[in-house]
């Protein structure tokens, strides 16, 4: 079922019942009141018949159904009996017959029977005696009433049933014709909510269709579908986002192989006149190609690293990040020789949460990336403790300008193109210190060099048997 369908039938519901009960409690409130005034027509009757009764003898009343059809009225006795020598025309049910025993003058009792088949309401009002009572015959005869008596006295229902069967009839109409006008409110109001959706809905699928993710919707207004709309416009913004960035990196990754992949295809040119080189020229053409070689390695690798931290993380546990600091520092103390750079690690025990591998490369990058801009006989500074790894070196530093574009993919200062290296390293420590609720800084160092902040939350250490695997 639609949703425009769905809100039709809502609508018809919803209005549907609101009339039945608007019918019901209209038809409760006329027979209230039809009834009641029938009620007290019967009681003023009632009154006026044993208006005698004060002065111990009852009025000439006798039991008759004569003037029309279901008017009709009847003495009954203490004993639950009609007048010696009358008819008995209405049913005396025993809650007549014990009020009619009660002997208590001016009680009543007021409910709907049927006499001779057609629907009356009936009231009995309840006599004190002894009372002298003539039954209307010739030569007339004085009876002493025994104690108590009651006084039966009907009027028809007729018209009150025929006032509410044409109340009846008016309210189904009325019903029929609210289930019309719900039924054309459904219809009016399901156009008039789902347009703006519809055109909505036109909109993403056009979109979806043409995958132009640059344009932007409408924003609307404060209601619910402006929020939507906005959204909408916000997850358009994300998606051009994402896809510049996928762009610029496909451009940014074209321009770093090249540089390699030309050298490599120059070398190789080169290569084929291997037979005319001397060993020593063949020696610096194999370590040529080794070198590009690595570095189109390291590009892919870094490259593949950055493409991973999208993607959710399945190996996540608590790392102990002093521990993993100085396995770093050991393995760059090692690349460090060759220009007698050294590395000094200052740490205290640290628990942190994430990928053990990824915080690892992070680590080493920042290494990595001290180690590139140290001096010869340089001194880098390592500093670990509450979840916060400080790498300082005494290089040249970062300038002003370039500290706001230092973690971007293939960055690389102006100063810095010279020296080996793809510009993705710091990129992914920044990638590695987000993914894992971290952050990471750069800050001119005292005295020069540059000063890297890399810091992760901290956790409680963990139990013993829980870090064995």
């Amino acid at each position: 079922m639609t949703f425009r369908a769905r809100l039709v039938l809502m609508t018809t519901g919803a209005v549907l019942v609101v009339v039945l009960i608007g019918a019901v409690a209209t038809y409760v409130v006329a027979y209230e009141s039809l009834v009641g005034s029938v009620d007290v027509t019967l009681e003023q009757n009632a009154q006026s018949l044993l208006a005698g009764n004060a002065i111990g003898q009852l009025p000439k009343i006798g039991n008759t159904c004569g003037r029309a059809t279901g008017y009709c009225s009847q003495m009954v006795w203490a004993d639950g009996k009609v007048n010696p020598g009358d008819p008995q025309f209405l049913a005396i049910p025993p809650q007549v017959a014990q009020l009619a025993g009660s002997n208590v003058a001016g009680n009543k009792l007021l409910y709907t029977t049927k006499v001779g088949g057609i629907s009356v309401r009936e009231i009995v009002y309840s006599l004190a005696g002894p009372y002298q009572y003539s039954n209307g015959t010739l030569p007339i005869k004085k009876l002493t009433m025994p104690y108590g008596g009651a006084l039966q006295l009907t009027e028809p229902l007729t018209g009150v049933n025929e006032g509410l069967h044409n109340l009846v009839v008016a309210l189904w109409i009325i019903i029929l014709i609210g289930v019309g006008l719900a039924v054309l409110l459904g219809l009016g109001i399901g156009r008039a909510v789902l347009a703006p959706l519809d055109d909505l809905t036109g909109t993403v699928e056009e979109l979806a269709r043409t995958t132009d993710v640059t344009r932007r919707l409408d924003p609307g207004g404060p209601d619910e579908l402006g929020r939507l709309r906005r959204a909408f416009n916000r997850l358009l913004a994300a998606l051009d986002s994402s896809r510049e960035s996928q762009r610029q990196l496909v451009l940014d990754a074209s321009h770093e192989l090249r540089t390699p992949l030309t050298s490599l295809r120059t070398n190789m040119e080169v290569a084929r006149r291997m037979e005319e080189l001397d060993p020593d020229e063949r020696d610096v053409l194999i370590s040529d190609v080794l070198s590009q070689l690595d570095e189109l390695t390291s590009l892919v690798a870094d490259m593949a690293e950055l493409a991973r931290g999208e993607q959710p993380h399945q190996m996540s546990g608590p790392v102990r990040f002093d521990e993993l600091v100085l396995t770093a520092v050991e393995a760059a103390t090692t690349h460090g020789r060759s220009r007698n750079v050294t590395f000094a690690a200052s740490v205290l025990p640290s628990w942190v949460s994430g990928s053990p591998s990824r915080i690892e490369r992070a680590v080493d990058n920042l290494l990595d990336n001290a180690l590139k801009f140290s001096p010869d006989d340089g001194v880098v500074e390592v500093s670990c403790a509450g979840g916060v790894l400080m790498v300082r070196d005494h290089g040249p530093g970062v300038a002003d300008a370039d500290m706001a574009h230092i973690f971007d993919r293939f960055y690389r200062a102006p100063e810095a193109r010279s020296r080996p290296g793809s510009g993705l390293g710091l990129a992914i420590v920044a990638q590695v210190a987000f993914d894992e609720g971290g952050q990471v800084s750069v800050h001119h160092a005292p005295g020069g060099g540059a000063l890297f902040r890399f810091a992760l939350p901290t956790i409680t250490a963990p139990h013993p048997s829980d870090t064995q695997a």
